[in-house]
């Protein structure tokens, strides 16, 4: 849950009223989001660095943090806490945002060049004109861009916000993708003028940008957006122009959004304007500014679409979810506190119609809407009832199946471990001496660090990493694992499904093949299938030798499993090769062996 840290003063001002902390955390605990703290930044800073290391010129300014749900971006910052605490306690309305035209009665154009797809594909914009300006508003207008970029743009990589003083930029705009030495402009609050390969340079080291440099850095292209001059304003999702810098003097605000998904950022847009239009001239008014796709990407129009969605949901389903008894009216008077309007259906008796304004992107289901009826009932005057039925819960078989195979394990004196489900592509291919087919592992797109590069295909590299960590124990050293491995399969629904296996090693001063497998035929048979001749047609399991190259030559078997007249290999087992040890840090001989589970429900 994102925590945003707002103005005490200003809130309470805003609302009408001051409130003791107990008030206010009651207030928000009603409204679904919760008061953590009343605090100051400076008693924040000196929690901690100390107080000796704190300077007086840090606030010591009231300020209330609060957290809000992940889903909720009209929340992250002053304007829409104070306005939807304002509706939800009948002291206001929701606000009806407009779009106007600009005094000439044309409308500002922003151009999307064909090159761009290979980089940021998309752009949004828009304009606030008249806006008034204070030290407080205009930290909650940073803030909120800050707060925005960390959550629903995913740290810039699917949209990077760019705001500039439209009276010191001139259009019509371009959204260009161009090579990096290409670009030349003056980094915001700098005074060197770099090209693209510069700033990268620059940045480096810098701990805010730093972390965004990668977004864009290897690629041959960067984008940026230029004015009618030739004027850099930004290279998205980096940095902005210094020349187009937004101060507490600026009037005329351009807002410019570009993404790599198109929804998210007409979101961004979206909410970065209701938030802040109520501080115009002309409260809740936006100036659209027209997108134009020179390759016919996506249609030419306006940014932003104002226009509120329409939604249903059924009363019935509302009213079975909540315990409650509640008419259509009642629904609609409790969706109208949470800043949905809503009225009962012409057309059925049995559901509601509800104007979902721009500001709850949230709402996506009827799910959703029957939520906002609880949270406007209030959670604690929901009534306890007993379930309408008596059922009598039992384990899903495949996890009952393991965890008799778990037992089994234990009683045969091996330790059970649990590694990991992500690893590096090479523990689980190249340490293990296996080639990738390339159509098995699920990668993952934006990995935290090269230990967590695709999930496992194989329980095996946990194990032995495991055993790397512990390999100063006294021998034999004697583990196991059931988990779940994935792999891809496009006849899923996901693309990729779960296979569980067991796994087990055994460590000591000599391979041990033999206790491997001692504990595969006996955990074989506990899973009642007996062992079989190859030749035969019975049901049951045999092993046969096999080249499998994570194991020593020779000295290696797969695991034959024949049901219902069907046979296929299951596993296998063998001693470790030398080489699979001394990648993995291990330096004592290792038996292993690893079946898939599934096949004995």
């Amino acid at each position: 849950m994102p925590t945003v840290n707002v103005d005490k003063e200003e809130l309470y001002t805003a609302l009408g009223r001051d409130y003791t902390f107990d008030e206010f955390m009651d207030l928000c605990f009603n409204f679904g989001i919760e008061l953590e703290e009343d605090t100051s930044p400076k008693e924040m800073a000196i929690r901690e660095v100390g107080a000796h290391k704190v300077d007086d010129s840090v606030s010591d300014r009231p300020i209330l943090k609060i957290d809000i749900p992940a889903n909720r971006y009209d929340l992250l910052c002053h304007e829409g806490i104070s306005r939807s605490l304002l509706v939800f306690q009948g002291k206001a309305k929701p606000p009806v945002f407009k779009a106007i035209m600009p005094a000439d009665g044309k409308l500002q154009k922003l151009t999307v060049k064909p090159e761009t797809a290979a980089i940021r594909p998309f752009a949004v914009a828009a304009i606030l004109r008249n806006v008034k300006f204070t030290e407080l508003n205009y930290k909650n207008f940073i803030d909120l861009q800050d707060k925005l970029h960390m959550n629903i743009c995913r740290k810039r990589t699917l949209v990077a916000i760019g705001t500039h003083d439209l009276d010191t930029i001139q259009g019509p705009f371009t959204y260009e993708a161009l090579a990096p030495k290409d670009i030349q402009f003056v980094p915001l609050n700098q005074e060197k003028n770099m090209n693209g390969e510069e700033l990268m340079t620059f940045y480096e080291n810098d701990k805010h940008l730093g972390k965004f440099l990668p977004i864009i850095r290897d690629s041959p292209v960067y984008p940026v957006i230029y004015d009618k001059n030739r004027q850099v304003l930004s290279l998205p999702p980096i940095i902005n122009s210094n020349h187009s810098k937004i101060t507490l003097d600026t009037k005329n605000v351009f807002i410019e959004c570009t993404a790599t998904d198109l929804t998210k950022g007409k979101i961004v847009l979206n909410t970065m304007v209701a938030m802040f239009s109520e501080y115009c001239a002309e409260p809740f008014t936006i100036e659209p500014v027209e997108v134009i796709y020179e390759d016919n990407r996506q249609p030419t129009g306006v940014t932003p679409d104002l226009t509120s969605r329409t939604a249903t949901a059924k009363v019935d389903y509302i009213n079975s979810c909540t315990g409650l008894k509640l008419s259509p009216d009642e629904i609609c008077n409790l969706l109208n506190k949470m800043s949905l309007e809503a009225v009962p259906s012409k057309e059925d008796k049995n559901e509601v119609v509800v104007q979902v304004p721009v500001t709850r992107s949230d709402v996506l289901h009827q799910c959703d809407i029957m939520e906002d009826v609880a949270i406007a009932y209030g959670f604690n005057n929901l009534p306890h009832t007993t379930p309408s039925v008596s059922t009598i819960g039992k384990p899903y078989p495949l996890n009952k199946l393991a965890d008799t195979a778990r037992v089994e394990l234990a009683l045969a004196g091996w330790s059970e471990v649990s590694p990991l489900t992500l690893c590096s592509h090479d523990e689980n291919f190249a340490f293990l001496r296996q080639k990738d087919p390339g159509n098995i592992a699920v990668r993952l797109a934006h990995p935290k660090t090269i230990e967590y590069q695709v999930v496992r295909t194989s329980l095996l590299p946990g194990v032995l990493k495991t055993l790397k960590e512990n390999k100063k124990h006294s021998l034999p050293i004697k583990v196991f694992e059931v988990g779940d491995t994935a792999i891809k399969d496009d006849t899923q629904e996901r693309r990729s499904r779960n296979v569980r296996k067991v796994c087990a090693t055994y460590s000591n001063k000599t391979s041990g093949l033999e206790q491997i497998h001692g504990l595969l035929d006996r955990t074989l048979q506990m899973l009642h299938c007996q062992p079989v001749d190859k030749s035969s047609t019975a049901p049951g399991y045999w092993i046969q030798d096999s080249e499998n190259p994570t194991y020593f030559p020779s000295r290696s078997a797969d695991i034959y499993l024949r049901q219902k007249g069907e046979t296929k290999v299951i596993g296998s087992f063998g001693i470790l090769h030398p080489e699979v040890l001394e990648k993995f840090g291990l330096n004592f001989p290792t038996s292993a062996m690893e079946f898939d589970l599934e096949p004995f429900l």
